[in-house]
């Protein structure tokens, strides 16, 4: 059973199978009491069948589901596998200039659509407004985080950044900055100004959509 699906997609490639199919190769192995199948279908019905519910989880939080077969080894791979496509849709949307919000929205949506808990992140660019650097700055919990614009600042020259968009996640789906989103943005411009570096933008992402402080005049 554990070979068949890889079998499948030798012969008729990987949009041939299913996702239980999918994960079963990922996890590889079974155990005497369960083929690599029996383990993914598991999976898959502990997350209601929703690839975007398992892409959310954790290593930790995928071994917590206690799934007979399924242990740290296996979640690890797993967990690599659906990192691997998050990258890959963030690679995809990546533009060679930024000439939009819009065009910073899909970047990001991309990296946060599975995220659970709320992110503070920086997109630097160079003065081509090509994108040279993007990374999370600290992580929250579902109703916030923090930033600290000295670490932006500093990221921001040590990537030969001359500009930076400032951006975060509302798990919520709520696109309306907070006052102390405003204050924030405001404290970081500032600072920036001092060493000639841009603040351009501001975006709220959600898989409602997004929200552009420069669109709305506040930046």
């Amino acid at each position: 059973m554990d070979d068949q699906p890889k079998s499948k997609l030798l012969l008729k490639g990987t949009p041939s199978l299913s996702n239980t199919e999918l994960l079963a190769i990922l996890i590889n192995t079974g155990t005497v009491n369960a083929t690599a199948f029996d383990i993914a279908r598991s999976l898959l019905i502990a997350t209601d069948n929703d690839v975007q519910k398992l892409a959310s989880l954790s290593v930790k939080e995928m071994v917590n589901l206690k799934i007979k077969g399924l242990g740290i080894a296996k979640a690890i791979g797993i967990a690599a596998a659906l990192e691997l496509g998050v990258r890959r849709n963030m690679a995809s949307e990546k533009r060679e200039r930024v000439s939009s919000s819009k065009d910073v929205a899909a970047y990001l949506q991309a990296s946060f659509q599975y995220l659970q808990q709320e992110v503070f992140a920086v997109v630097f660019l160079n003065r081509s407004n090509k994108i040279v650097h993007f990374e999370i700055i600290s992580r929250g919990g579902i109703t916030g985080t923090i930033a600290d614009p000295r670490i932006i600042l500093k990221k921001a020259l040590e990537n030969n950044a001359t500009a930076i968009i400032l951006c975060h996640n509302h798990p919520s789906g709520n696109l309306k900055p907070s006052t102390a989103d405003e204050l924030l943005t405001k404290k970081i411009k500032n600072a920036a100004a001092l060493i000639d570096i841009l603040v351009t933008d501001h975006i709220i992402v959600s898989n409602e959509g997004y929200y552009s402080f420069a669109d709305q005049g506040m930046i």
